[in-house]
């Protein structure tokens, strides 16, 4: 339904995870049963939740941990991991400096350049251990570091931007990346992101993605819709994408999973996106919490750093368990942020759903009070959902 804002502009509401609920059905079962399995290319995992690719986040170890966990973490290769071979002094710098000098601090260790020995250095690291090397650009990045990680042993290519198009117009004297090409010439599954419509999702699909990331601004330390104004609630993002999903896999017989990216902390943020039709959810800020993160408790965004308009914040997450708790419990924590795999089964028994698939067509209602609705007490005293 469209909405009147004034003459000769109308608008369609949109939904965010927050205003909705979902519905139990007409049966139940046991947890256990429940099947969170889902594949990207070739790759299958048994938990459909990615670490965000994110200095604060992910580094090797981190990597490393979340694939022995049944999960993947995605190394940002234009991070603080490629540009200094002893990351360490420099993310002490960025957990201690105040919030006057923070932006300044980023811009200056983002100058830094990305050295391609310490790309091939960081890769091969995680699949020394035994882990899925997953790793992440920009699109410009992509031009520049695609063949290197390739030549490195990765496995997943991500290329990811506030906003990703197949159609981009650049600079005359700029070559853009040309994204049907990539892919096509890639010998490693591409997932591309980040967008927000149903048209993107379908080009993107349409140029050969592996998977797409769905998200523009609801990141915990990211400022792009304050900073730019540009974004879609995720619930009818995810909606919009997912039914994308749908008419590409009509067309061609191929499905494609979509991943929503950005906002979720909680156990229940994860059933609703599964519920919208996600595929799988992209974390950051709670995978920034766990022990072994190289945030030292901190959470930044992907393009604070900028040097001309940055676009994301840091913000102080705590220290509440180690990965395997968060991802994989037991939970020690009653606010839905530890054993994010147990929610999600816990919620497909409830809701009578068995497997992923099923989990995506459950019923969804609009919910405002969902979060607030009886929680006097716990608001008041600062405690589980009150927090």
């Amino acid at each position: 339904m469209e909405i009147l804002i004034g003459r000769g502009k109308t608008a369609r509401r949109a939904y965010g995870i927050d205003e909705i609920a979902l519905v139990p059905g007409s049966r139940t079962l046991d947890p256990s049963l429940a099947d969170t399995s889902w594949s990207l290319g070739p790759i299958q995992r048994e938990v459909p939740i990615l670490a965000s690719a994110m200095d604060g986040v992910v580094d090797v170890a981190v990597a490393v941990a979340l694939t022995r966990l049944g999960a993947l973490g995605v190394l940002n290769l234009e991070g603080i991991q490629t540009r200094y071979l002893d990351p360490n002094p420099v993310l002490d710098q960025i957990a201690t400096v105040d919030g006057q000098r923070f932006v300044p601090l980023m811009q200056k260790l983002y100058q830094a350049p990305i050295h391609p020995e310490l790309i091939t250095r960081r890769i091969q690291e995680i699949k020394q251990q035994g882990g899925i090397a997953a790793v992440s650009t920009t699109p410009l990045g992509a031009l520049k570091w695609a063949q290197t990680a390739v030549e490195a042993g990765a496995d997943l290519f991500f290329v990811q931007g506030t906003v990703v198009s197949t159609s981009h117009l650049a600079p005359t004297d700029a070559a853009p990346l040309d994204l049907a090409k990539f892919c096509r010439e890639l010998p490693i599954p591409v997932v591309l992101g980040n967008c927000v419509t149903w048209e993107i999702t379908l080009e993107l699909m349409r140029a050969g993605a592996a998977a797409v990331l769905v998200g523009i601004g609801p990141g915990a330390a990211c400022t792009s819709r304050g900073v730019l104004g540009v974004g879609v609630p995720q619930a009818t993002a995810i909606a919009d994408a997912a039914a994308a999903r749908e008419q590409f896999f009509q067309e061609t017989g191929v499905y494609i999973p979509v991943i929503a990216d950005g906002g979720l902390v909680t156990g229940g943020d994860m059933c609703k996106c599964i519920a919208c039709g996600a595929d799988a959810v992209m974390m950051g800020s709670p995978f920034a919490r766990a022990q072994e993160a190289p945030g030292r408790g901190y959470h930044w965004g992907m393009a604070t750093p900028s040097p001309v308009l940055p676009r994301g914040t840091r913000i102080r997450v705590g220290t509440t368990g180690t990965l395997e708790q968060i991802l994989r419990g037991p939970a020690q924590l009653d606010d839905g942020t530890h054993n994010l795999l147990g929610a999600l089964r816990t919620s497909m028994g409830t809701l009578g759903a068995q497997t992923i698939r099923q989990m995506q067509q459950v019923e969804v209602v609009i919910a405002p009070s969902l979060l607030t609705e009886g929680k006097v007490y716990q608001k008041a005293q600062q405690l589980g959902m009150g927090r």
